[in-house]
């Protein structure tokens, strides 16, 4: 085997190490929620057990990774993503901009003209308009947003949106299933002048 292929087996251990931390998980949790013993996952983050994909296909499930971000897989060398729209009967496109499972799935959407229809479902949700007007429905408000507003809530709340009048509306769509919220950071002010 390859010193390259070697060295990105031995730092998959560290990673799942890191990445559990990060998630503030025990390996007792680890294990409950994968099945594979807190021995096998403690001697896999050490480098003691050799990485196998019936090991890693449950961590990434947990987690919510792709593989490649367990295994740190190398790039392909093609930096383009294939994006495949999704269109609906009432001429609205979707497009996913995320490609694995994870804690926040991300949409392009242009959404053409229909009548409100309010849902409630688990999660949370966040939108930035990019052309268009849309119309926000949540609950007994209604607002209309406009390129570069922002709107973030939860889905619990019966919501509806859409273009507020007859011209379609370019959005970003977030959506957490498990209520994950966006964060969004702030810009970094000014020091004060002397």
């Amino acid at each position: 085997m390859d010193a390259d292929v070697e060295q990105l087996i031995n730092d998959i251990g560290p990673r799942l190490r890191a990445l559990r931390r990060q998630r503030g998980m025990t390996l007792s949790a680890l294990s409950a929620q994968t099945g594979i013993s807190v021995s096998a996952l403690s001697r896999l983050e050490a480098g003691k057990r050799r990485p196998t994909l019936d090991l890693l296909l449950p961590l990434a499930r947990v987690h919510q990774v792709a593989l490649d971000q367990l295994v740190g897989a190398p790039a392909t060398g093609d930096p383009r993503v294939h994006l495949k729209p999704r269109r609906n009967r009432k001429g609205s496109v979707v497009v996913a901009l995320t490609r694995y499972p994870g804690p926040v799935q991300v949409f392009k959407q242009v959404l053409g003209p229909s009548e409100p229809n309010l849902v409630t479902h688990a999660g949370y949700e966040w939108l930035y308009v990019l052309a268009g007007d849309l119309r926000l429905i949540l609950g007994e408000q209604e607002l209309t947003l406009r390129p570069g507003e922002v709107a973030e809530f939860e889905t619990n709340t019966p919501h509806w949106f859409g273009p507020s009048g007859e011209q379609a509306v370019e959005i970003l769509h977030l959506f957490g299933p498990q209520g994950e919220k966006a964060h969004v950071r702030a810009r970094a002010t000014r020091p004060a002048a002397r």
